[in-house]
């Protein structure tokens, strides 16, 4: 059994130091209440900066627990900064592919659309933002399900419901398909929520690499699948890129 992470230790260490004094600590004061060599409590220190959960007062440069900390509980991202930032993405995402573009997070067993780019063309669409779709029978579900444990928590077999005959509703295909998701690192489904549609998602990364969402593309078999009706591979690399886009586009908002 593998043992325990003393670098871990020593961070919970530094938290539990800051919660239990009633004003902010120095660097000094950190590092001399845990035996800690200076360098070593302030890179402990930046770190948890980093991740929200320490905030390091300007003035005197003293330290303090930070809100990160207290947000645990609550949503890791508001939908509206995630949509504020993939937009410019997910524009250039739907002129590239030629497809319809949409962001989903979840929410309740569910996949919510909180925003969509229409196909460039001139074909009549519907704005989904707001629209609910099944986990198991979409490219943006298959994402969350393959690495928000708290999706996965939410799906029971009885939702394995077929939207079409080709939806996979066995709970051992299900696991195996999420397998490949996260091995390649994208999702794909070809006529599994509607006939003669197909999807393709790639996870959108917060803070620390948590999911908080998956952006894809979606749209009729000729556009997205290939000869063998299979995700076209080269949409699939254009949707993961923007993916990784939005993603660091996340990362350098904190």
């Amino acid at each position: 059994m593998p043992g325990r992470i003393q670098s871990i230790e020593r961070a919970v260490a530094v938290l539990r130091v800051l919660a239990a004094s009633p004003t902010r600590l120095g660097l000094g004061e950190v590092a001399g209440a845990l035996d800690l060599p200076k360098p070593t409590a302030h890179g402990l220190l930046r770190t948890l900066c980093d991740v929200g959960f320490v905030e390091q007062e300007s003035t005197s440069g003293k330290y303090e627990l930070g809100r990160g900390l207290f947000e645990l509980d609550s949503a890791p991202l508001d939908v509206n900064e995630l949509r504020s930032r993939a937009i410019n993405w997910c524009d250039s995402l739907a002129a590239r592919s030629k497809a319809s573009v949409r962001i989903g997070t979840h929410e309740r067993g569910q996949v919510l659309v909180v925003h969509h780019v229409f196909r460039p063309d001139d074909s009549v669409q519907v704005l989904e933002v707001g629209s609910r779709l099944p986990l198991h029978a979409c490219a943006l579900g298959k994402v969350l399900l393959a690495y928000d444990p708290g999706a996965r928590a939410k799906l029971s077999d009885d939702d394995l419901e077929a939207r079409t005959w080709r939806t996979i509703i066995s709970p051992t295909r299900v696991a195996r398909t999420l397998e490949l998701v996260r091995e390649r690192g994208w999702a794909g489904e070809v006529e599994e929520l509607a006939t003669g549609h197909a999807g393709i998602a790639a996870p959108i990364r917060g803070n620390g690499g948590l999911v908080v969402g998956a952006v894809g593309i979606s749209g009729p078999l000729s556009l997205l699948c290939n000869g063998a009706q299979r995700p076209d591979p080269a949409l699939a690399v254009q949707v993961h890129d923007a993916a990784r886009a939005i993603s660091q586009e996340l990362a350098s908002a904190r």
